[in-house]
């Protein structure tokens, strides 16, 4: 990895100090140091630097403020920050230092594929082969080019492709269904969003992918991949459009955990589940109050045709029910009602398991990769039923929308099978340290943890 140096023989120390223990660490330096330190006003803030030079005039030392709780994302800027050269972080603490190396590295990310000149990267970190860091990094910038790369280049046909190379990297084994083989196979959900364009890297598919030991519990990970929404008939606005690229979110994070679990050789037998379709607009296109009949039987009265990643997850949870698995996780860019419930930072967790939610809260807090739980409330039920059919995926008023699409899905799930979805943006709509501005992991470095940790399977 180029944001790796692989020898420390002439990194540079960075120090991390807080605000706190700054005046004490000063005092047992010489005095040219600490008047180079009040004359530059460091206080040692939070992701704020001071560059120290040797006796010889050369950059010798970087301090670097850091917070009192450590926060991998102080070091966020400093891969873009600091001069070119390579670094160490020198700290007692080795988790510490891998954290704000994390930080570190995720800042360094850029997706320049279709700049015609590349940006180099100036300052590079020095860590100690850590097989476990590096998987992490893979992951979740693998996750990240998927979603910002433009919907001509990452149709469903795309999508399927990266998966397969996955799928080959890990020695997984892999079918995929597509177009009017989704009929005969019995996914007419899936079909029926994505039937609406006939291109060969538009045309709708089901991923499966399987890897892992027969003697281990069963993950069933299952991915939103619409690679494209337009709204269908229901057509959004121009500003409700431009970042539906990023509607395969759900997908991408998929694909970025199962790297993580696979790399890792976790004892999990592993399936993935992603239906990938566009979300179009042509003559055969579903229209508003057209009825699914789903991979379950349940029918589906289609209330939105621009509530259709709720459909096509539809047909896939069913069939990640089919071989009993042990947890099911899915991932989807779902509501606009989560993010406005939560934010665009915050996904938003639903389970039938108390459990569960309680051990992916608290693996959110320590990874600093958060998720809130939001209730799977009852007495909404009433709200998903159909006129004509046995649900609807657009319930009337909008209120309550981030729920009444977990109790969609929900529909499809067994009743006794352990089961979590997460509602999430993909995306950072601002640059912050360590989260450039576009596509974005969330919440599968907390299931990561947890799953390493042996704790919800």
């Amino acid at each position: 990895m180029s944001y790796f140096a692989k020898s420390s023989s002439k990194a540079l120390p960075i120090i991390p100090l807080t605000k706190d223990n700054l005046s004490s660490w000063c005092k047992k330096q010489k005095k040219d140091i600490q008047h180079w330190i009040s004359d530059t006003a460091f206080e040692a803030l939070p992701g704020k630097t001071c560059l120290i030079s040797g006796s010889d005039g050369k950059l010798a030392k970087v301090l670097v403020g850091v917070s009192n709780s450590t926060n991998m994302w102080d070091c966020g800027n400093l891969s873009q920050d600091l001069p070119k050269g390579i670094y160490k972080f020198q700290h007692s603490n080795s988790k510490d230092a891998e954290k704000w190396a994390l930080g570190w590295v995720l800042g360094s990310y850029q997706f320049d594929r279709y700049q015609k000149s590349k940006s180099t990267k100036k300052a590079r970190i020095f860590l100690p082969k850590s097989s476990s860091f590096e998987r992490i990094v893979e992951a979740i910038f693998l996750t990240r080019d998927l979603i910002n790369t433009p919907a001509e280049d990452m149709g469903p046909v795309h999508l399927a492709n990266a998966a397969q190379m996955l799928a080959k990297k890990h020695k997984a084994s892999i079918n995929i269904t597509v177009g009017k083989n989704l009929l005969k196979k019995n996914y007419p959900a899936i079909h029926a969003v994505g039937r609406a364009v006939k291109t060969a890297n538009q045309t709708p598919r089901l991923i499966d992918f399987k890897w892992g030991g027969k003697n281990h519990p069963k993950l069933t990970l299952v991915g939103k991949g619409v690679c494209f929404d337009t709204g269908g008939l229901n057509i959004k606005t121009t500003g409700g459009m431009k970042l539906m690229k990023k509607d395969m979110g759900g997908a991408a994070n998929v694909l970025g955990l199962a790297h993580m679990i696979m790399s890792a050789n976790l004892p999990v037998q592993l399936r993935v589940l992603i239906p990938a379709v566009e979300n179009n607009i042509a003559g055969d296109a579903l229209r508003p109050l057209d009825i699914i009949t789903s991979r379950s039987g349940k029918t589906i009265e289609i209330g939105n045709t621009d509530a259709e990643g709720r459909v096509i997850l539809a047909d896939a949870l069913t069939e990640a029910c089919s071989d009993s698995p042990a947890l099911i996780i899915d991932f989807a860019t779902l509501t606009g009602a989560a993010r406005v419930a939560l934010g665009t930072e915050l996904p938003a967790l639903f389970t039938n398991s108390d459990q569960i939610s309680k051990i992916i809260t608290e693996s959110g807090i320590t990874e600093q990769d958060p998720l809130w739980r939001l209730p799977l409330w009852d007495g909404y039920q009433e709200k998903i039923q159909g006129t004509s059919a046995d649900l609807t995926n657009a319930p009337e008023g909008g209120y309550g929308g981030a729920i009444t699409a977990a109790l969609f899905l929900q529909e499809f799930v067994e009743p006794k099978t352990n089961w979590a979805h997460i509602d999430l943006m993909a995306w950072n709509l601002t640059t912050k340290p360590g989260r450039p501005r576009g596509g974005e992991a969330m919440g599968i470095r907390s299931i990561f943890t947890a799953l390493q940790n042996n704790s919800i399977i």
